[in-house]
């Protein structure tokens, strides 16, 4: 279990890493849909990126630990979940948003449930046996 955790949150960093890198680089060019708005959407755009940059380097951060911190976990998952939050909040304000969307607020709502599941199973297992 604590392997899969441990995979899990590096790969979910990396991935958020790499999308940040992608969103900075490209700008606004990297959202599907975006590609008639100007230099102030641009900005926040290459902005919230650097932030999510920063998210992903979190989740690394959290792999590497031993053990991994159940409460990290946790907060790091609760984050992503308040982003699929934001999703849906916005479907409900806006309506359907560029099909892409879709799939990205299925798993903000499915990795968290997976994340607090793994994270409390390999904290009864710190418990009971040790970290290691």
């Amino acid at each position: 279990m604590v392997k899969l955790l441990r995979v899990l949150l590096l790969v979910t960093g990396v991935a958020c890493v790499a999308i940040g890198v992608y969103h900075i680089v490209l700008g606004i060019d990297s959202v599907p849909g975006e590609e008639g708005t100007g230099a102030t959407v641009d900005s926040r755009e290459r902005f919230y990126n650097a932030i999510f940059l920063g998210y992903g380097l979190a989740w690394v951060w959290a792999a590497r630990q031993v053990p991994i911190s159940a409460s990290a976990v946790r907060w790091l998952a609760g984050i992503m979940l308040l982003g699929g939050v934001g999703r849906v909040l916005s479907m409900l304000v806006h309506g359907q948003p560029h099909w892409f969307q879709v799939p990205l607020t299925v798993i903000e709502f499915v990795l968290p449930a997976v994340f607090f599941w793994l994270a409390t199973a390999d904290e009864r297992r710190v418990a009971l046996s040790g970290p290691g």
